[in-house]
């Protein structure tokens, strides 16, 4: 019942804020702080995705894959800053911050550390942590993209901080109960399919939320 209770406020307040959108302006340009964002892979071309699946094998932990279908809700991702760390609601995140990927709908955290990945042997990318987005060290991730911020046409790549290994999809896909979904992993070299852009999703772009000043594409 309490995880049933915990996605309809999810829902709740995404379906505010979206209500907020039709007073905003100009398509907001930077990716900032607080925003709700769907990422997607610019080679595979599927967007980062978890939901309520463990893996059979390595860690055990909540999986995270990429999913083709963009208006899936599992695939909402809020950006926070570091654990410990404050970031101002609708600033830029500036290029090399650190930063955390909480998933919506399930309030984990975006993971990972060194067991190896199902289907490719690479390194494995779970979610991770308590109900209120808590975890640990191994949900720090660096923004590395070309300029001074993070704009929303910039294709970012995110570097794991504990292990050096970047987030991206190995071009494999699972079986039941996830059949077709493709398998995320971290490697080591910029080469393989490293680069992510931020897409649909709730862009804040002031300090405070009820000055409505915001943009949303679902």
């Amino acid at each position: 019942m309490k995880n049933i209770i915990d996605l309809f406020i999810s829902f709740f307040l995404v379906n505010t804020i979206c209500n907020f959108s039709t007073i905003a302006g100009a398509k907001q340009r930077y990716v900032t702080c607080g925003s709700v964002v769907k990422l997607m892979n610019s080679d595979y071309r599927v967007r980062l995705h978890s939901h309520d699946v463990k893996y059979g094998t390595g860690s055990g932990q909540q999986s995270v894959t990429g999913t083709e279908v963009q208006e899936d809700v599992n695939s909402h991702w809020a950006i926070k800053a570091g654990t410990g760390e404050v970031c101002q609601r609708g600033k830029p995140i500036p290029c090399g911050s650190v930063i955390r990927l909480e998933h919506i709908t399930t309030n984990k955290n975006l993971h990972s550390h060194h067991f190896s990945s199902p289907l490719s042997g690479n390194q494995e990318i779970s979610c991770y942590g308590d109900d209120k987005g808590e975890g640990d060290t191994g949900d720090h991730w660096m923004v590395v993209c070309p300029g001074d911020s993070w704009t929303r046409d910039d294709n970012i790549m995110l570097k794991h901080i504990d292990t050096n290994q970047y987030l991206a999809a190995s071009g494999k896909t699972f079986g039941r109960p996830i059949n077709g979904q493709m398998e995320i992993v971290g490697v080591r070299s910029t080469s393989g399919s490293v680069h992510w852009q931020a897409m649909e999703g709730v862009f804040l772009h002031a300090p405070n939320i009820m000055e409505k000043h915001i943009h949303t594409e679902l």
